[in-house]
């Protein structure tokens, strides 16, 4: 696909499309009320949470596309000026209302943008989601995959939030007396506050604009802006702090949770350090299993037995609710995909980890280094459809093991790194899908 043609999440740009994945800030920057680049193609829930996001936005440029379906489209070559014309598929990321994966299928071959997604094995909206794209697939594979590479190391392995959201529930029914006070984004975490609210039969507390992201999502009765009708509050990320914690308590008993995949600890709890870092020590469930319907009871009760949340403060609880895939779904969908390029869309983050440092044993995935960053070779493909690179895999097996070398020099550095985790974590994000087959 040429250069000026499509656009995933970027939107500095000039395309002849641009695509959402969803509406967290880091897949939003530089889209403001007054981007009039082009189209934007997006899912419906995205395309109804769009106007409060960016008031006197040109909504006349927005094209929703519903959740499992197809469009067909057709773009000029900006070199030739002839008419291109593809298949673009939307398919359930089941990240946050409206998050999804776009895959596009046409003469320059299949692109597969993940944004950010978690894909558990047994989720009714995972396997959604899969049947989707292997439809859509037609039993081939995908040339280039961009991949949430969040998670993509076998340190972390959450269990599902089914399971942790449970553990939440039995966090709060053992304070009764004290205020709670859960940290959650903008977007995202709705499931678990719902289960929150109809396990205990309580209403939960949102601040206004919250509440109206409720409202739009269709949740009503649920959440109230009123705080004297529950004890239990989801506050904005930005709030939550342990000098918060330590304050309300000054006023009245309170605990706070932060469901979270990235790990939260504090040095020691008799220092005088109230600085809040990370750290590789994550839940360590059980190895992954090939889920079906008959074990997925017994899979979610031995989560639930090795008690996954940690209280690594005397006000506060962390437990492993991450809406990002960890290392094993990631391999399951990997191995699902059998990409032949591979790239992560988590770019700038102190521990990235590009995907083919763990993965790249699992396929047929072609390996470039170029610089500081990873790109991908310019592929030239002769008429009978053969690759002239050739023996790709067993140049992947010891590229491969290289990197793995590399990350574990950079994974073992992290553990010793403090200070509070911010969204930079994840502050480049999007791609000119051109990108990907010209190595820039």
């Amino acid at each position: 696909m040429e250069k000026g043609m499509v656009s995933v999440d970027r939107w500095s740009e000039e395309s002849q499309a641009y695509f959402l994945t969803h509406l967290h800030s880091d897949h939003t920057k530089g889209l403001s009320s007054k981007w009039r680049r082009g189209p934007l193609f997006c899912s419906t829930i995205t395309a109804t949470l769009f106007p409060p996001k960016f008031p006197d936005f040109d909504l006349s440029l927005i094209r929703a596309l519903e959740v499992g379906t197809s469009r067909s489209l057709t773009l000029v070559s900006p070199s030739s000026g002839s008419k291109t014309a593809f298949d673009v598929t939307v398919i359930d990321a089941d990240h946050c209302p409206g998050a999804v994966m776009f895959l596009f299928d046409g003469e320059f071959g299949r692109y597969l943008y993940t944004g950010d997604f978690r894909w558990e094995g047994t989720r009714e909206r995972a396997l959604v989601g899969r049947s989707v794209l292997v439809e859509a697939l037609k039993g081939g594979t995908v040339d280039f995959l961009y991949m949430d590479n969040t998670y993509c190391n076998p340190s972390y392995s959450f269990p599902p939030r089914e399971v942790v959201a449970n553990q939440v529930v039995k966090i709060i029914s053992a304070y009764p007396d004290h205020d709670v006070i859960i940290a959650i984004n903008t977007l995202g975490k709705e499931d678990l506050l719902i289960h929150i609210a109809k396990a205990l039969n309580i209403k939960i507390w949102v601040w206004p604009e919250r509440l109206q992201t409720m409202h739009l999502l269709g949740f009503h009765g649920i959440f109230t802006t009123n705080t004297s009708l529950t004890r239990v509050r989801a506050v904005p990320m930005y709030s939550f702090s342990i000098n918060t914690l330590e304050e309300l308590n000054k006023i009245s008993p309170t605990i706070g949770i932060m469901p979270s995949g990235l790990p939260w600890v504090v040095k020691s709890l008799d220092q005088n350090d109230n600085s809040v870092g990370s750290s590789l020590k994550v839940f360590q469930g059980q190895k992954k299993e090939t889920a079906t319907d008959q074990d997925h009871v017994s899979r979610n009760q031995k989560y639930e037995d090795m008690s996954p949340y940690t209280k690594f403060h005397r006000y506060i609880y962390s437990v492993p609710y991450s809406d990002h895939s960890c290392f094993s779904e990631l391999q399951e969908f990997y191995k699902l995909v059998k990409p032949i390029n591979v790239r992560g869309i988590v770019s700038s983050s102190s521990c990235y980890i590009d995907p083919l440092c763990y993965l790249g044993n699992l396929g047929d995935s072609n390996e470039l280094i170029e610089g500081r960053n990873m790109k991908f070779p310019k592929l030239k493909v002769d008429e009978s459809g053969e690759s002239p690179q050739g023996k790709s895999v067993c140049c992947n097996l010891s590229i491969g093991a290289r990197f793995r070398r590399k990350c574990s020099k950079k994974i073992s550095s992290l553990s010793v790194r403090s200070g509070r985790v911010t969204s930079t974590r994840r502050s480049k994000r999007g791609v000119s899908v051109a990108e990907i087959a010209s190595g820039v």
